[in-house]
């Protein structure tokens, strides 16, 4: 039994006939005992009335057993001594379910438990049923048979009431059967759509959408499943697009480096410094993007060691702009800085964090035009420290403003990376930044300039 459909179909129809056969049971022996509960009480008002009748007209319970505890059509008349009359028979062989006492609580008509002439106990005087004449209780009347005499009409009752018990039984069994069926479809359902769309995965197809048919259980792991889909689709797109950027990067310094060799080593051109320097130039471009990925695989590892301290916000903004601050002269770009005195503590690796810096304020260099203005500032609010490195450059536009951070994502796809440049700066920054337990974020206005923030919590990097 594979299909998870049947084992639910027949789960749900085992409850529901286990459900309509405890139901259908209890009703039945509820009907029979309430209807057996009816004729008991019935029978005894019907019997206390008759005594009461049989009292009216004898005025005493004498010869009550010769009528077998019922009124007779015409008064019995007594027994003479040695008369041929038949004897009263014995009271126990007489069809009554019931016992007679008098007023004193001496038994007149006999049963299982007390025999003619007994005295009743105060405990069955107290549940007796009383025989009243007038205000006076003259008898009183116990059950020797608790079980009801049922009569032919009443037993026909009963079997009408139990045959429908059975038709209702039949009805409420199909109609389980038919909800276990539908029930135990919708609940496989998207469970089988979410296997196929697994299988269509493992052949390669990682884009797989399921609908979402719920809000229950089955309708979050559908909306997670495709969430999951849909990551590891971009995350398998991202991943063929760096391996394209990866081998596009690595093959110009390489196609450089190995072009001046071959004309060198054929005798085509003459070695002179400058050719040199071009070489040594495109080597340590390969350094720096080899150097860049083991960083970023380092980081996505976990593995990238940190050495915290706790450091001065300002003095790291202060050591940033210093570094760059003759880059930005020969730009003619005004660097500056704004520093919070009330900043607290930063708990970071101070080189990780000038590393940061440093990639944002060279990307910010790059894009801002002469005459233009870079801001550095650190301050805090809200329980984090924020350090910014603002710009009055071109801006970004707003649809490329959310990847900016991906490895190798370029605005504009055409301009090729100028020679110190990996296409990783950005990326590097970000996961250096996660690495300390903070988030960085870029705003931007097309034309007016971009800020990129990264905010640590206080005490914590």
């Amino acid at each position: 039994m594979r299909s998870l459909q049947v084992k639910l179909t027949l789960a749900l129809l085992i409850t529901g006939l286990a459900g309509v056969l405890l139901v259908t049971v209890l009703v039945q022996r509820f009907t029979t005992s309430e209807f057996d509960h009816f004729v008991v009480e019935q029978d005894r008002a019907n019997y206390v009335a008759d005594m009461a009748a049989y009292y009216e007209v004898y005025g005493s319970w004498d010869n009550i057993q010769m009528a077998g505890g019922r009124l007779p059509v015409a008064p019995a008349a007594p027994v003479a001594s040695g008369s041929s009359q038949e004897t009263p028979r014995d009271p126990r062989s007489f069809p009554t379910r019931f016992m007679l006492f008098d007023r004193e609580g001496i038994t007149v008509i006999p049963g299982r438990d007390y025999g003619l002439g007994e005295p009743i106990s105060e405990a069955d005087r107290q549940r007796a049923e009383p025989v009243v004449i007038d205000g006076e209780t003259v008898g009183y009347v116990l059950p020797d048979d608790p079980r009801p005499d049922r009569n032919a009409p009443e037993e026909a009752y009963l079997g009408r009431i139990n045959q429908l018990l059975v038709i209702a039984a039949g009805g409420a069994v199909a109609f389980a059967l038919v909800l276990s069926f539908v029930f135990g479809r919708s609940l496989s359902r998207p469970l089988r759509e979410i296997a196929a769309a697994i299988q269509s995965m493992s052949r390669g197809n990682l884009e797989q959408q399921v609908p979402v048919r719920s809000q229950d259980e089955v309708g979050q792991v559908a909306a997670a499943f495709n969430q999951m889909s849909a990551g590891l689709a971009r995350a398998n797109t991202l991943r063929r697009q760096m391996t394209a950027d990866i081998a596009h990067e690595l093959r110009t310094p390489l196609s450089v480096v190995v072009g001046y060799l071959s004309s060198l080593s054929e005798g085509l051109l003459k070695p002179t410094p400058e050719r040199f320097k071009i070489m040594h130039d495109e080597a340590q471009h390969l350094q720096r993007l080899v150097e860049d990925l083991r960083l970023l695989s380092l980081a996505d590892a976990g593995e990238l060691p940190l050495h915290v301290l706790d450091v001065a916000p300002g003095e790291l903004i202060d050591l940033a702009a210093a570094t760059f601050s003759h880059q930005a002269e020969q730009r003619q770009i005004a660097l500056s800085v704004e520093i919070d005195p009330d900043t607290p503590p930063l708990h970071a690796d101070p080189d990780r964090i000038l590393q940061v810096l440093g990639n944002l304020i060279s990307n910010a260099l790059r894009y801002t035009p002469e005459q233009g203005q870079i801001v550095l500032a650190a301050r805090a609010g809200d329980g984090r420290i924020v350090l910014s490195v603002r710009d009055s450059g071109s801006g970004i536009d707003p649809e490329h403003l959310p990847h900016i951070f991906e490895r190798f994502y370029r605005a504009d796809s055409s301009r090729h990376q100028q020679a110190a440049e990996s296409g990783l700066g950005l990326a590097i920054a970000k996961s250096l930044v996660e690495a300390h337990g903070g988030r960085i974020a870029a705003t931007s206005t097309p034309g007016e300039g971009t800020t990129v923030s990264i905010e640590f919590p206080i005490g914590q990097g």
